[in-house]
């Protein structure tokens, strides 16, 4: 077994603790806004199983809020432990979002939520009311500023290199929140929040349904499940086609790896339906494609071309020897702050700083680089090819899923036929992780497709880590594992709890003959 540096082991432990929390926040996004909806029929209804139904599906919102805190927390704390240089060097930018995600969005949603469970014979319904939708403002807030700082390390603007601090630093802060990344970031990422909650909703629902236990309940659940699913699950796909457009615009590579495209095709592109990538080789093996389809969703053209992984790496050695140029500006700097003339080439040529820190992964002395090392490092921008190409396409795949999927729940609940549907009812009970897998690959795909930087073409991954040992960072790596399968084993048993428990309810609404379920089910 090949030893893991502490860029490695710093990389796994940041990837398994980001992705093993966001297996809480969609559901947390999904789950406060139906919540905002059947408190809002209650209100406008006055009919008692709304109010059940609302608090029986806020006790499972709090259990994964809860978890969701737990596993958010440790996640800012590596950011000074593990990537040390990172938050040196563009902590100016990257703070500020994350500052203002705790002080407007996180102490709003943590403050209401105590509301929320505490004040419903303390509060008139209005006021509940109100309070429920501001908890589920606060969890979209708080994923709003949370994206704004990812979607800058995605597409960095406002921001420059300061010679004098050697740091990155704003410029343009308006420039920072209307990324036009980050902003595609979060609507498409919201919205797959909102469908997990619906899934989520509609599994539980079906599970009652076929055990005939709260069926008036789980009724209406359902409805408001499968009406606010299909209006998710359509904006999923039309919101994706966003990110992808704006990746097109700024992620040229991650395109071009995510379709396992070694070559600029005539345009408009066409989209790679099936195939087998052989990185080794640097071609795509049995393809399918779909003409026009890839050129229209990331140029919005059929005259604009997608540049090819091979064309890509050639001009990366380009920025490299440009940026090279800029390197040699910094150092000139750094023995006189008073030297024009490297003033001017920096700023002729500091856009391609980034491309040249590349080399320090191959020799120290970068300015001395080779012609063989310049290409090694030009071909180092490109990511993993196969799991990019297959990721998407099975996130892409789920996506349409659930569009079917609600599509049929509405269709059966505007019937009122949701009952005579056992088969669909096992269906829906089924497919309740897929809206995580989902969930999980596209945040795979948007981190892994821009390695090998930590900003896109300014601060190559391996330059962000701390002065650490691998065997520390190695000891909090298990720490986590332990730590966080403990949480998930504490988390799955309450929800099961709960969910076995159900609204609480004297059981009037019990149907007269249960549909027989799988016990695994329960």
């Amino acid at each position: 077994m090949t030893t893991m540096d502490v860029v490695q082991l710093s990389r796994l432990q940041f990837g398994l603790t980001a992705m093993y929390h966001f297996l809480f926040v969609p559901l947390t996004l999904g789950l406060a806004v139906l919540l905002g909806i059947m408190e809002s029929v209650y209100v406008m209804t006055g009919r008692e199983i709304w109010r059940q139904a609302t608090k029986f599906w806020g006790v499972l919102f709090g259990i994964n809020f809860a978890m969701g805190v737990a596993t958010g927390i440790t996640m800012e704390f590596q950011f000074g432990m593990n990537w040390a240089y990172y938050s040196h060097y563009v902590g100016d930018v990257f703070g500020a979002p994350l500052a203002i995600e705790g002080l407007m969005a996180f102490f709003l949603e943590a403050t209401f939520i105590g509301l929320f469970f505490f004040g419903w014979d303390r509060l008139s319904k209005v006021a509940h009311l109100a309070v429920t939708w501001l908890v589920a403002l606060g969890s979209n807030l708080s994923a709003l500023w949370i994206l704004i700082a990812n979607g800058w390390m995605q597409h960095p603007v406002g921001a420059r290199f300061n010679p004098d601090t050697m740091r990155m630093e704003v410029t343009d802060f308006m420039a920072v929140i209307f990324n036009p990344v980050a902003q595609a970031k979060f609507v498409h990422t919201v919205s797959a929040g909102y469908v997990t909650g619906a899934v989520f909703v509609l599994s539980i629902s079906a599970f009652y349904l076929l055990r005939g236990r709260h069926v008036e309940l789980a009724k209406r659940s359902m409805t408001v499940a499968a009406s606010f699913g299909l209006a998710a699950a359509l904006s999923v796909v039309v919101l994706g086609d966003e990110s992808g457009y704006t990746a097109g615009e700024n992620q040229k590579m991650k395109i071009a790896a995510i379709e396992a495209m070694w070559d600029t095709e005539p345009a408009p592109a066409s989209f790679t339906l099936f195939g087998l990538p052989n990185q080794a080789a640097r071609r795509t093996d049995y393809e399918i494609k779909v003409p026009w389809m890839l050129g229209l969703i990331a140029t919005r053209s059929i005259s604009t071309e997608v540049p090819g992984i091979n064309q890509l790496a050639a001009h990366a050695q380009v920025r490299i020897r440009s940026g090279l140029l800029a390197y040699a500006a910094v150092e000139r700097l750094r023995a006189d702050r008073t030297d024009a003339l490297a003033r001017a080439d920096l700023a002729a040529h500091g856009d391609d700083l980034g491309y040249a820190l590349l080399l320090k992964k191959i020799r120290p002395d970068i300015r001395n680089a080779t012609d063989a090392e310049v290409e090694q490092a030009a071909w180092s921008t490109v990511p993993q090819v196969s799991p990019l190409f297959w990721s998407f396409r099975i996130m892409v795949g789920l996506g349409f899923f659930f569009i079917g999927l609600f599509a049929v729940a509405f269709y059966l609940a505007s019937r009122r036929r949701l009952l005579a549907s056992p088969a669909f009812l096992r269906v829906a009970l089924w497919v309740l992780p897929l809206p995580w897998i989902a969930a999980e690959l596209g945040w795979y795909v948007a981190e892994v497709g821009r390695q090998p930087w930590v900003i896109e073409g300014v601060l190559p991954t391996f330059l962000a880590v701390s002065s650490l040992s691998a065997g520390n960072v190695l000891t909090t790596l298990v720490g986590f594992i332990v730590f966080y399968s403990t949480l998930l084993v504490v988390d799955v048993y309450l929800m099961i709890k709960a969910i076995r428990l159900g609204p609480g309810l004297s059981e009037p609404d019990r149907a007269p003959s249960p549909i027989a379920v799988p016990v695994a089910a329960e």
